[in-house]
């Protein structure tokens, strides 16, 4: 629902994906690149567009069904800022 934030599904287990996920975004989309967006946010504006602002998970006896490892990421990329989450149940 934000042009600055994004959800994405990832390794949730070792935390050191985490810290090479934002190094390797930071080193692709860097904060200060000469962007010309007055608000001076394109950066995040660019990996949301990179991770996609939305998932689709599938339920399974009221339960997430997700792999092993796999955990929900709430990326913010232009805050902290408060935020909403619409989450939608779809019948199957």
């Amino acid at each position: 629902m934000h042009t600055t934030a994004a959800i994405t599904i990832n390794e949730n287990a070792d935390p050191d994906v985490t810290t090479d996920m934002l190094a390797f975004i930071n080193t692709v989309v860097p904060w200060d690149d000469h962007f010309k967006h007055m608000e001076g946010n394109s950066a995040a504006h660019i990996k949301v567009s990179l991770f996609g602002p939305s998932e689709i998970i599938p339920l399974e006896k009221g339960a997430l069904v997700l792999g092993t490892w796999q955990g929900i990421y709430f990326c913010e990329f232009d805050g902290p800022r408060d935020r909403r989450v619409q989450i939608t149940v779809m019948p199957g």
